[in-house]
């Protein structure tokens, strides 16, 4: 089966070709003779019932600085001469991300978009996490400094994100003294119009914070992601070290409580966030990543196991 899928994603030029997931899926595509469209959220155009963009054809190779190659922009009708879309644009989760997905979800009816629109702007990563609380560390959403203050006080140690953040970016730890805790929420409150997310810290965190991936519900690999010296955050993108993993028997009760539900949102490439074996964090499906890192040390090939899997879910549509 030969697709033609169009790749919806940040420029390629600017990529890390050593771990980024979408290029390692692009080269997977390719390998199984899957033709290759790269076009960005902002090209997408909608009239009369169809979704088209400007795209263009595209080969990849894991060659630094000589990674991809574009040939002549086309139209292209993603209703009508796509098999499937790939939404791997990065987050932020905005209202630029949010149209995208309205628009993609026109015709998810008869192309393939991986993850489904629709669930994907349902579940966005630190509101969707909420329906599985009895996993979480204590957690609160808010704007108040009086509700932040108070919280504080009851676990000791707090550490605030945004809830619409990625990447491990804008997250800070507060201590028990609360120094800064009120400069914090003026600045987050400034920054953004929605609430953010308060948690207990979690000394654990030094040993790891776990990224798992599920592919259609099902556990594909996982990795311990290691925080660098002076830090809390354990993202690759800012500064953790990855190391080989096994899950634990709580991890493995996680996934199997969250799997059927990521299989039947049509959730496809899903990875969850889980520390010190037992508190999950988060749920993300906008962009997930890890792949690369996962298949490294487990000498696995999590791309191959994506694609067999849309290429199950093409053949289901087609009856």
């Amino acid at each position: 089966m030969s697709l033609v899928v169009a790749v919806q994603m940040d420029p390629l030029k600017d990529i890390n070709i050593a771990g980024d997931s979408s290029f390692a899926l692009m080269l997977s595509a390719q390998a199984r003779g899957h033709r290759l469209f790269h076009y960005g959220p902002e090209d997408l155009n909608y009239s009369s019932g169809r979704v088209w963009t400007r795209a263009h054809p595209v080969t990849v190779q894991r060659v630094e600085g000589d990674h991809f190659s574009f040939g002549d922009p086309v139209k292209l009708d993603l209703g009508e001469e796509a098999d499937v879309v790939l939404m791997r644009q990065d987050p932020p989760f905005d209202l630029g991300y949010i149209t995208a997905t309205h628009l993609l979800e026109r015709i998810a009816h008869k192309t393939l978009v991986v993850n489904d629109p629709a669930n994907v702007r349902n579940a966005p990563e630190k509101i969707f996490v909420l329906d599985y609380a009895q996993y979480m560390p204590p957690t609160l959403i808010t704007r108040s400094l009086d509700e932040a203050r108070a919280f504080l006080a009851e676990h000791g140690e707090i550490v605030i994100k945004p809830l619409h953040g990625n990447g491990g970016k804008a997250i800070f730890k507060v201590g028990s003294d609360g120094a800064n805790l009120s400069a914090l929420i003026e600045v987050f409150n400034t920054a953004y119009r929605e609430p953010h997310m308060v948690q207990a810290f979690l000394p654990s965190v030094a040993a790891g914070d776990k990224r798992i991936v599920l592919v259609d519900g099902d556990v594909a690999g996982a990795i311990n992601r290691i925080p660098g010296e002076g830090e809390i955050r354990s993202n690759l993108a800012v500064g953790g070290s990855a190391a080989k993993t096994e899950l634990t028997p709580r991890e493995q009760e996680i996934c199997g409580v969250l799997g059927p539900e990521l299989k039947k949102r049509g959730l496809l490439f899903v990875g969850i966030d889980v520390i010190g074996g037992e508190w999950l964090t988060e749920i993300n499906v906008t962009s997930p990543t890890g792949i690369v890192a996962i298949d490294r040390f487990n000498g696995t090939d999590t791309g191959a196991v994506i694609w067999q899997a849309i290429e199950r879910r093409i053949a289901a549509l087609a009856g």
